[in-house]
């Protein structure tokens, strides 16, 4: 296989992702949330709990950006610090139970997006979609947690 091909179907496939996850978030973002901040949310919803340094460098912010963005996050109660029991220095960053609310509310939205995206699939398309993802899950975008 031509690898330079390969590359350029991924570049290809991960600049559509943005675009499409763009086109299926627009509108979501709950009042009083900035696109930023909903971005963080959405990253401690899937990878909880986090790290600051973890969202620091999923987000490509720095670290005292991200301790701000997450402390006004924490202000509006959608999430909340924690130390780790066997090492206190270590802090974790989780959806509070508001925070949990509006995420659950925001993925149902984009969840009816991308089935009414996939309304017209066949059985076989949707496994062949589901088998995509779980070899590209495990050999592309795997993170190291």
């Amino acid at each position: 296989m031509d690898e330079n091909k390969l590359f350029d179907k991924f570049i290809a496939f991960t600049a559509a992702v943005h675009q499409v996850k763009h086109e299926m978030t627009q509108g979501i973002k709950p009042e009083g949330i900035t696109p930023v901040q909903y971005s963080m949310l959405e990253y401690i919803a899937v990878s909880q709990p986090v790290t600051l340094s973890q969202i620091s460098d999923c987000q490509q912010m720095s670290m005292p950006n991200t301790s701000r963005e997450i402390k006004k996050l924490c202000d509006k109660q959608l999430c909340e610090k924690y130390d780790d029991p066997s090492d206190r220095r270590k802090q974790y960053v989780r959806l509070s139970g508001e925070g949990e609310r509006v995420m659950k509310e925001a993925f149902g939205h984009i969840g009816a997006r991308f089935l009414t995206r996939l309304q017209d699939a066949s059985e076989k398309d949707l496994q062949e979609i589901v088998h995509a993802m779980d070899v590209l899950h495990s050999r592309v975008f795997y993170t190291d947690k």
